[in-house]
Order: C-alpha cells, then sequence, then structure tokens
C-alpha cells in the first residue's frame, strides 16, 4: 500500500530553529497550528468514515445472520423429524466427544516434556489428534446448529 508523500509530508511539522524576529515565530507558529488544526480535521473525518463502514458491517453481517436463522428455523419447522434426530446425534457425538478429549489430555499429560523437548513426538500428536478434532467439532457443530430449537417430538420407544 503505497502513501502520497505530500500526505506524508502533511502529518509531519518542521520547525525553523534558526534566529529570528519576534514576528516571524509568531506568525510561523500560528501557520504550524493552523496546518495542526486542518490535520486534526482530516483526522477527525477518516475516523467518521472509518466508523460509517463499521456500522454498514456490522449491519450487513446482523443481516446476514437473521437471513441464515430465519433459513434454519424454516429448515426445522418443514423437517421436525429429522431436526429430532440431529438432536439426538448430537448429544451421542458430545459424549464422544468428551470421551476423546479425556484421551486427548490424557496423551498431552503423558507426553508433555517430550512435546516440549522434540518437535517430532508433538508433531506425531498433532497429527494423530488434530484433524480427528477439526472434523468431530464441524459435524458436531452442524449437527448443534440443526437441531437446535427443534420442537420435541414425542418419543416411542
Amino acid at each position: 500500500m503505497s502513501r502520497d508523500p505530500q500526505q506524508a509530508s502533511q502529518l509531519f511539522s518542521q520547525i525553523d530553529i534558526t534566529a529570528g524576529s519576534q514576528g516571524d515565530n509568531a506568525s510561523q507558529t500560528r501557520e504550524h497550528e493552523s496546518e495542526q488544526i486542518d490535520l486534526l480535521h482530516q483526522i477527525l473525518s477518516a475516523l467518521d468514515r472509518n466508523n460509517d463502514l463499521l456500522e454498514d458491517i456490522a449491519a450487513s453481517a446482523l443481516a446476514n445472520q437473521r437471513q441464515r436463522g430465519d433459513e434454519l428455523q424454516k429448515w426445522r419447522q418443514a423437517n421436525p423429524g429429522l431436526a429430532q434426530s440431529c438432536r439426538h446425534a448430537a448429544e451421542s457425538l458430545a459424549r464422544v466427544q468428551a470421551e476423546f478429549l479425556q484421551n486427548l489430555t490424557q496423551e498431552v499429560e503423558e507426553n508433555a516434556e517430550a512435546m516440549e523437548e522434540g518437535e517430532f513426538v508433538f508433531n506425531e500428536f498433532v497429527d494423530r489428534f488434530g484433524p480427528r478434532l477439526a472434523h468431530l467439532n464441524g459435524v458436531l457443530q452442524m449437527l448443534s446448529q440443526l437441531s437446535q430449537g427443534g420442537a420435541e417430538a414425542p418419543r416411542h420407544d
């Protein structure tokens, strides 16, 4: 990202330290103050534009989130049985995830020193647990989103 040299030079003030008359110094001081005030106004204007853009981004993100929520709710209403099945699957998978995390933490406790000392053991750990944990979390998140707010269907055991 390149900047215009004139814009960059406007950010810095030049001060003349040579001896001169008081009248020159006073006029130069006023000139510098005027430049600084102009720069502060430009900064304020840029901040106002940034705030407007951030408000637009937040509004857009909120609108997208609402639309996604509405679409999920319509899907749940159109597929109540499947939403309930997703809920049960998410609950079961959460138990599997808890057991998986227990195994993961036990592995870390047993091999913490070796992981700190050598990259090989750490890489083996990441290769062993990382992809499965990422996929498990993704599936669990999807099932949870599809099942949230689903109507409780009567269970026939």
